[in-house]
């Protein structure tokens, strides 16, 4: 979103990690188990607050899960398994399928392009978190439009828009760790653009464009956590625009990415 004016930025933002979700499995009730995990909290859902869910209940409740025992490999993954120091050729089989292109591949690690148009590692397939041994956890096949059916079910129930944000870990060039961001959104921009602007020392802004809902992402990992049981935060206080975005919205135009 372009902004013509300053846009106030609210001075406190409260997160709180939602307790009490059960183990997610195909089919069910996102909506109902997010509800049902804010009545027992205590903690309702307020009009203005922001929902940040993780990618890996939503793939659970969409069945997106594969069990390796299923897979054949092809002679393609078996090779770039032996390659990449003996992994599983059926799990590189699974991330070869959800591969639009192999960016880069060395040390083992192997960084692709999926078909949504992210750039990651193993093209997001994931083994942790998932039960079973041989369980592999996809990105939804398009976060978008879970994000907008979460939206959706929970303004039905509640009377109240409640933006979404589907959240992924990422790791990024040049830094160290992993951070969360976000790969499905639906009921505010997921950008918000400065140029134009002028701060307080009068420079004006000429590439200023913040990446709020990646921001929102990784703030609501703060009380997430990896093995903490919660994979639903809200986000209370920030003061978004309401917009029809998505997080395609996020990605780079290939003519301007210069590393491509």
């Amino acid at each position: 979103m372009r902004l013509d004016e300053d846009v106030p930025l609210a001075s406190t933002v409260t997160i709180i990690g939602l307790t009490g979700i059960p183990e997610v499995r195909p089919g069910s009730d996102l909506v109902a188990l997010i509800l049902a995990a804010s009545r027992a909290s205590q903690t309702p859902l307020c009009p203005g607050d922001i929902l940040v869910v993780t990618q890996k209940i939503v793939s659970k409740a969409e069945g997106r899960l594969v069990r390796l025992s299923e897979i054949t490999p092809s002679p393609f993954a078996e090779c770039l398994a032996a390659t990449l120091g003996g992994r599983d050729p059926r799990h590189i089989e699974v991330i070869l399928r959800e591969t639009r292109r192999i960016v880069r591949m060395d040390r083992g690690v192997l960084i692709t392009e999926t078909h949504h148009g992210f750039v990651c590692a193993n093209a997001g397939v994931d083994a942790s978190n998932v039960p079973g041994d041989d369980t592999l956890c996809l990105l939804p096949h398009d976060p978008d439009t879970s994000a907008q059916r979460l939206r959706h079910g929970l303004q039905a129930a509640l009377g109240f828009d409640v933006p979404i944000v589907i959240s992924d870990s990422f790791g990024r060039p040049w830094r160290n760790g992993i951070t969360n961001i976000a790969i499905g959104v639906a009921g505010l921009n997921p950008l918000m653009d400065y140029r134009g602007q002028k701060d307080p020392y009068g420079y004006e802004l000429k590439v200023s464009i913040m990446a709020i809902a990646d921001e929102l992402a990784a703030a609501a990992e703060l009380v997430a956590g990896k093995t903490s049981g919660r994979p639903v935060a809200i986000v209370r206080g920030y003061d978004y625009i309401r917009a029809e975005g998505t997080a395609r919205d996020l990605l780079m135009d290939p003519a301007r990415d210069l590393f491509r």
